[in-house]
């Protein structure tokens, strides 16, 4: 039996145990009358990456808290690390770490005015002399973490400078560092590549499989499920709190897995795709428009039509919904909406034309975090709800469960802070704040992103019903695969210019792959 360790709580015999890996063993959680796991039991190889997937709401983040000890698991399960076995409601951050247990969750939690040195020096111990931070040491200790990891950077870079990928591996690479010999224990990835353009995935995703190569356990959790499939050895499964199994991730389809995932055959995201008469009206219309990294911007977007935007970050994609939603200034052609010219001053002029906008940001840049689920829902139409000098609250909480029913919400009381929401659901709140305005023109930066594919599912039906009622959409998305099986079609951004157009019938992810890299193919 292991000696007992302040540090690691109480240590007890793990019989049967393999020497390496991480086994999570009857975890178990419940909040009040919910059981957000019940009885989940699954392993993480040494040296493998460990796929761990689920709908929102299917207990991911809660197994990530308990075994991080930011809400320990309930009595009676356990958590063995490389032959240690550790009782689930003694876990804290303290013993987690101690266990070798590393968390990198999305929001990296860096100091983007800071630099790599700093930033690394934060996740160990400062070299000092006479209480003074030595420089000079900590930029060599720094190097060093760079160098062993493959990082593009130099310690006096400001990590506020650096791509994604590389500040991802930074915020890995900080965790990492105090078992560099030996890698031992967990590294957890929440959602590494949901932020990361296309074209830098691959290069994280390479990175991780040399981590386990050198004997990094990992594990690993998406809601892209080709990353899974692709780069994974192994899939565990939990839905509703529970454990669904373990499989090998190459014996597994995208068909397999989403039926695995939400417990039901989810219907084809392409299911409604057609190609729209040109005899349709035109609802927008850019003429020659250059504006930011746009130049000589020609489109037009049919009633009815969901249009795809294809690009790399940086082809001006997202501007090209903002000169449409009156954020981007025009600096010369101009935009029609249903034939007649405007000048979107602002998005309230764009909105009282009939246009609502989606942004990638859901956290920073369209829900309101510390309102309630009613009140985000209701924002974009306040003024319907005075009446007479009074303020219908009733009536916004009655419209609003006829919207989380319309809208497919799960949702415990209309009251509840936006927050209490998993991903997919805060995402159909903002949906239907804007859909209830029934706009005219649509327009939905990355409208999945960080959504389970259940979710998705939902939302892309809810997109495809609003453009059968007459609506035009416009759709930017980087993840090809999807773009191909919702847009009835698609443009081709490269350095701020339209450079091909694909009509529906020649929509395949591996055509706009091509196209946005500049291949010529016929």
């Amino acid at each position: 039996m292991a000696a007992a360790d302040p540090a690691r709580g109480s240590v007890l015999p793990a019989p049967g145990s393999a020497a390496g890996g991480v086994n999570f063993v009857s975890l178990s959680k419940r909040f009040g009358p919910v059981q957000a796991l019940e009885d989940v039991t699954f392993d993480v190889a040494r040296g493998e990456i460990h796929a761990l997937c689920g709908g929102n709401g299917s207990g991911k983040s809660t197994l990530i808290k308990a075994v991080s000890g930011l809400q320990p698991a309930d009595k009676g399960g356990a958590l063995i690390v490389d032959g240690h076995e550790y009782r689930a409601e003694e876990i804290t951050p303290v013993l987690s770490a101690a266990a070798g247990i590393r968390a990198v969750q999305q929001d990296l939690g860096l100091f983007h005015d800071m630099t790599v040195a700093e930033n690394i020096a934060l996740g160990s111990t400062f070299p000092t002399r006479l209480g003074r931070i030595r420089k000079g040491d900590l930029h060599r200790q720094a190097d060093a973490l760079l160098e062993r990891f493959s990082i593009d950077a130099a310690p006096t870079d400001l990590l506020g400078d650096l791509g994604r990928v590389a500040q991802t591996q930074v915020a890995i690479a900080r965790v990492l560092q105090d078992h560099l010999d030996e890698p031992r224990g967990l590294l957890i990835l929440d959602e590494p590549t949901a932020s990361l353009p296309i074209e830098e995935v691959e290069m994280l995703l390479t990175a991780l499989k040399s981590y386990a190569a050198a004997g990094q356990s990992i594990l690993y959790v998406s809601h892209r499920l080709d990353e899974i499939l692709t780069w994974t050895d192994r899939t565990s499964i939990l839905r509703d709190g529970r454990y669904q199994g373990t499989y090998a991730s190459a014996d597994l389809d995208e068909g397999a897995l989403v039926e695995l995932i939400t417990g039901r055959a989810v219907a084809s995201l392409a299911s409604g795709r057609r190609a729209v008469p040109e005899s349709s009206d035109v609802v927008a219309r850019l003429k020659d428009v250059d504006a930011g990294p746009l130049r000589g911007i020609d489109l037009e977007v049919r009633a009815g039509e969901i249009l795809g935007i294809a690009g790399l970050q940086g082809s001006g994609r997202t501007e090209l919904l903002q000169v449409m939603f009156g954020v981007q200034r025009v600096e010369r052609g101009a935009v029609e909406l249903d034939g007649e010219p405007v000048v979107l001053r602002g998005p309230l002029a764009a909105m009282n034309a009939g246009v609502a906008m989606v942004p990638e940001d859901r956290v920073h840049e369209s829900s309101f975090a510390d309102m309630t689920i009613d009140e985000n829902m209701s924002i974009s139409v306040l003024s319907e709800y005075w009446r007479g000098g009074f303020f219908r609250r009733g009536r916004i909480k009655a419209d609003s469960w006829d919207l989380a029913d319309r809208f497919g919400v799960k949702v415990a009381d209309v009251s509840d802070p936006l927050t209490s929401l998993s991903g997919g659901n805060q995402q159909k709140v903002i949906l239907s704040r804007w859909i209830r305005r029934e706009p005219r023109l649509l327009l939905l930066d990355e409208p999945t992103q960080g959504v389970d594919v259940g979710a998705r599912s939902d939302i892309y039906a809810i997109v495809r019903e609003v453009a059968r009622a007459g609506t035009a959409v416009v759709v930017v998305a980087s993840d090809l695969e999807e773009l191909a099986l919702v847009a009835d079609r698609v443009v081709v951004l490269r350095q701020g210019r339209i450079t091909a157009e694909v009509e529906a019938d020649d929509i395949h992810a591996y055509r706009l792959t091509d196209l946005i890299y500049g291949k010529d193919i016929a």
